[in-house]
Formats: C-alpha cells, sequence, structure tokens
C-alpha cells in the first residue's frame, strides 16, 4: 500500500442519518477541525466510496461509505542526517534496509528530525523529491518499534512500480512475532475488517466505530516456547497494526505490546524470566519483526528476496525462552 497518503474509510451508522456531512466527519474525525475537514472536502481528498464527490452541506444516509485520503504535510524542511543504517541492498533504483526498533519511519509535525527518511536523505544523495518531501522513496511502513526488512523508491520509475505493487498485493511480506500462548489451530488465518476503535481513536480494531477495511493475516507456529510461542506471520493487506490487532484478536497478544496487550501479562513474563535467570531478556517493545520481503525489482522485473535477521533482543528473549 502506498505511503504517499493516509488512507481511512468510513460508514455511517443506522442511528447517524440526516447529519451535515462536514459535521459528521468531524466527529468521526477528532484530530481535524471543521475548516480542516471543509478544506478536505473541497479538494476532493473526500468522497463517497466508488470516486463520487460530496459536499459539506450533504447529509448523511445510514450506510453511506466514505473515503478519506489525508495528504501528507506540505513544504517542511527535512533534513539530512548521519543515521547509521542497515543496508541489506541497493541500487540505483532501489534500497533495502534492515530497519531498528525505535526509529520512527518517515518525519510528522513535531517529529521531523531523527526519522528513517532523515538517514536516507544522508545516504541517498539523489533521494530527495521523490514521493513527496516529508516521505522521500517511502511505499510502506513499519510501526515505530517494529524492526525489519524495508524497501525504499530512489526514483519516481522506482516510486511508481513499488507502489503499484503494494496496491495490487503482489508482494509477499513476512514476519516473525513472539506471542502470548500458543494458539489453536497451529496453521491459521484470521480476516476480519479493521478500522478505528470506537474507544480510542488512536488505536485499530476489528469493531470500527465506522467502516473498516478488509484485513488478513495468515500463521503457523514456527516454535512453542513454554506459554509462548513464535509465529511466522504473512499478510495480505497492510492495514495500519494490523499483525497486533489480528493477534489480540484471536486471544494471542504480541508480547510487549503495550497498546493491544492484556494488562498484567508483562509482570507475568518479567516473574517467568527472572525466574529463570534472564530478566535481562524482558521486552521494553513489541516482539514483531519484518522477516521477508518479496518483489518484483521495479526495473528489471526479476523477483527479489529480501531478509533482515532477527533484532538481538528477539533472539535474547527467545533464547530465555528456550532455556
Amino acid at each position: 500500500m502506498s505511503d504517499q497518503s493516509d488512507e481511512l474509510e468510513l460508514m455511517v451508522a443506522g442511528d447517524e442519518s440526516g447529519i451535515r456531512m462536514d459535521v459528521w466527519l468531524t466527529k468521526h474525525l477528532p484530530e481535524m477541525s471543521r475548516a480542516r475537514v471543509q478544506s478536505l472536502i473541497k479538494s476532493g481528498a473526500i468522497r463517497m466510496a466508488g470516486g463520487k464527490s460530496v459536499k459539506a452541506n450533504l447529509k448523511t444516509t445510514a450506510g453511506m461509505r466514505l473515503e478519506v485520503k489525508v495528504p501528507a504535510v506540505e513544504s517542511v524542511d527535512v533534513v539530512a542526517e548521519d543515521i547509521a543504517l542497515d543496508v541489506i541492498y541497493e541500487d540505483s533504483d532501489i534500497i533495502v534496509v534492515n530497519k531498528p526498533a525505535g526509529l520512527v519511519v518517515h518525519p510528522a509535525p513535531g517529529h521531523l528530525q531523527g526519522t528513517l527518511v532523515n538517514a536516507l536523505l544522508f545516504h541517498c544523495q539523489d533521494l530527495a523529491g521523490v514521493g513527496g518531501e516529508l516521505r522521500p522513496g517511502i511505499v510502506h511502513r513499519l510501526d515505530r518499534d517494529t524492526s525489519g526488512v524495508m524497501v525504499v523508491a530512489k526514483n519516481q520509475v522506482a516510486m511508481d512500480s513499488l507502489g503499484r505493487q503494494f496496491s495490487e498485493r503482489t508482494v509477499e511480506k513476512e514476519y516473525a512475532a513472539i506471542v502470548n500462548g500458543v494458539p489453536h489451530p497451529g496453521i491459521g488465518r484470521v480476516e476480519t475488517e479493521i478500522g478505528r476503535s470506537s474507544h480510542d481513536r488512536k488505536k485499530m480494531s476489528v469493531n470500527p466505530s465506522s467502516g473498516g477495511r478488509l484485513a488478513i493475516t495468515n500463521y503457523h507456529i514456527a516454535e512453542v516456547l513454554g506459554d509462548f510461542c513464535l509465529l511466522r506471520v504473512k499478510i495480505e493487506t497492510g492495514r495500519t497494526h494490523q499483525i497486533r490487532v489480528h493477534m489480540a484478536h484471536i486471544g494471542h497478544h504480541i508480547v510487549g505490546d503495550a497498546v493491544y496487550g492484556k494488562r498484567g501479562e508483562k509482570q507475568r513474563l518479567s516473574a517467568f524470566l527472572a525466574a529463570s535467570g534472564r530478566g535481562d531478556a524482558l521486552a521494553k517493545r513489541q516482539m514483531l519483526h519484518a522477516a521477508q520481503l518479496q518483489l518484483d525489482h521495479p526495473v528489471s522485473g526479476e523477483r527479489c528476496c529480501f531478509e533482515a535477521p532477527l533484532a538481538d533482543d528477539m533472539q535474547k528473549m527467545l533464547e530465555a525462552l528456550r532455556n
């Protein structure tokens, strides 16, 4: 999925008919002012599913679906920074990196430095301007505390090709995750809609307040580790927090997930590791790692497979759990 803009899909609930469109949208997009919503409507960034335009004074009807595309922030100087990169592969068209946990992918208001984009601008002298000033070359994301393989476009041809591959779901993405408990069955498929949580707009949920987008996650157990296990996870879609939400949905939260984990899980794991003399292996972030990425090279067309070894903290936790 291209990351040139944030995309949301909203649906009008059965008891929300007859409300002005800009008023309804402001309610469901609390981070935006009514003036901002009106501006997005006027620019065509908010449309009905299928592409039909809407007006600010249009009245809502039950079941109406709306697509919201929020453009990236514009006209902000993003500086190149000498931040170390773990480069897996690089040529004149793409660069593939192993992103460490804790590194934000792209700048955002209030966080314009210390990101992967800042590091890329320093490393790739010809990257600036590709795909938008704030997100040059970025066609997909990993959460801040998720480690692993990412591909970045170095020119517009590569940007367009990779964006199309993500959109058409021909890119294969496989993750490693340490989760609480042991899923049954050991091989499974989770298919739901994912959207903004009705209780917390900063979280995603399989029971969104309105609307939602199809999300498909496939997993299999790679190793059972007592009351925990290592999963290999392949996703067919790329929704925000998808793996974390789906694992929580089936009752097997990712270890260390402070947002979607259950209360008390950290204490239980801490006690378990301390008892085995490996308190140093306690997770300080969600144990989720993008292990493998398969795609067609944007110029040669050759099928490529890029892999990133497990991050040190995940490897340390696995060793502790095995012992």
